[in-house]
């Protein structure tokens, strides 16, 4: 079974957020280290670690995480000239917490997605 995470507790309310969208299936909320003015992190409210860990039965789940990216990049109103959106995967992919989330990135132009 997959560790608990400091999201799990987000999720249930157990550590203060600011949470802009929730429902059954997913939590986004502000980063508190933004790297954009706007960025936002999505994710499942079930535990998945990395994307690795991601199995069939997760598929609605994450293709909620699309339609709810979209909804909120309208109500940021980034939607119109556009944002980012990142799944980092195990350590030389970035990924920091082990809980599987998507960064939405927007409110000014981001360059390139990476530098050599």
């Amino acid at each position: 079974m997959a560790e608990e995470t400091i999201f799990s507790k987000i999720i249930r309310g157990e550590i203060p957020a600011n949470i802009v969208f929730q429902d059954d299936t997913v939590t986004a909320f502000r980063d508190i280290s933004p790297q954009a003015p706007t960025h936002i992190l999505i994710i499942p409210n079930k535990l998945i670690p990395t994307v690795n860990d991601v199995t069939a039965e997760d598929e609605q789940v994450l293709g909620h995480l699309f339609v709810v990216a979209a909804k909120i990049a309208q109500q940021e109103g980034i939607a119109e000239d556009g944002y980012r959106l990142v799944m980092n995967c195990n350590k030389h992919g970035g990924q920091e917490v082990f809980h599987i989330h998507m960064h939405l990135l927007g409110g000014k132009p981001l360059g390139p997605l990476l530098s050599q």
